[in-house]
């Protein structure tokens, strides 16, 4: 059976900054989690607040953490968890699992749970080998990890800070035209991300190519000649369905897919 491609061998493996675990017991799950993911050898990434710490050097507390999978791989590490004696729950099938220890957890993730971002091959092509525990493993990219953290806009989190963060501390590792490739039918979304970043850095503008800021700003220069949309949607549920579950319940537009009203 194919398998996913393997971080680039000669890959230099770089020192890697932790976030705080909130106590011993959690430091150990995350030890012991981490050596049973490297022995299982079904391929993986190491994701979220991990990730982040790895490219900015911040190290905040943390509870639990992610991994990455393609969706083949999902119950293949939920089974081998299981027959390890750990419980495991798939809490949506469409993108999420968890595997728990006691009150400690981590997530298993193979897409967003607005279904934007399938985790591909890819994603393994330019991640970053690092050491956990002694152990080599391979932290998401920050490529996917901006495009991972683009959609998390929700009332009780926003991921925008660990975006601004990452293109200041890892602009040079990103592929940009990539980026775009992935976000290309959800352009504005970026757009926004970067202008946030230019905002909050100005004497670091320059981090983030020209030609994209350029490509990016002809294309809403052309959306504004264009006349408006007859179908009534918002996307805002692929922010958080919690928050904007009035508009498509009481306000007539439509979701992400499916119908809505038309406009008068």
């Amino acid at each position: 059976m194919p398998r996913p491609a393997a971080p680039h061998e000669n890959a230099p493996e770089a020192p890697l900054a932790l976030p705080q675990l909130v106590d011993e017991e959690a430091e150990a799950f995350v030890s012991e989690a981490i050596a049973e993911l490297v022995r299982s050898n079904i391929p993986f990434l190491v994701a979220g607040t991990f990730a982040v710490s790895a490219y900015t050097g911040i190290s905040r507390p943390t509870k639990d953490f992610d991994i990455f999978c393609k969706a083949g791989d999902y119950p293949r590490i939920l089974s081998h968890f299981k027959s390890c004696g750990y419980a495991i729950e798939i809490e949506d099938d469409r993108w999420l699992g968890k595997v728990y220890k006691g009150r400690h957890f981590f997530d298993v993730i193979f897409a967003s749970s607005n279904g934007t971002m399938p985790v591909g091959e890819q994603w393994f092509e330019n991640a970053m080998q690092v050491r956990m525990n002694d152990l080599p493993v391979a932290i998401l990219a920050p490529t996917e990890l901006i495009w991972s953290k683009a959609f998390i806009q929700l009332r009780h989190r926003y991921d925008g800070p660990d975006v601004a963060h990452v293109i200041l501390k890892a602009h040079d590792r990103i592929d940009w035209e990539k980026l775009l490739g992935y976000m290309e039918v959800h352009w504005e979304v970026l757009l926004i991300h970067l202008l946030n970043f230019r905002w909050i850095y100005p004497s670091e503008r320059d981090k983030v190519p020209l030609w994209l800021m350029d490509e990016l700003l002809d294309r809403l220069s052309a959306q504004r000649n264009l006349p408006l949309p007859q179908m009534k949607i918002c996307r805002g549920r692929m922010y958080s369905r919690a928050d904007f579950e009035i508009d498509i319940k009481e306000w007539g537009f439509a979701d992400v897919g499916g119908e809505g009203e038309m406009r008068d």
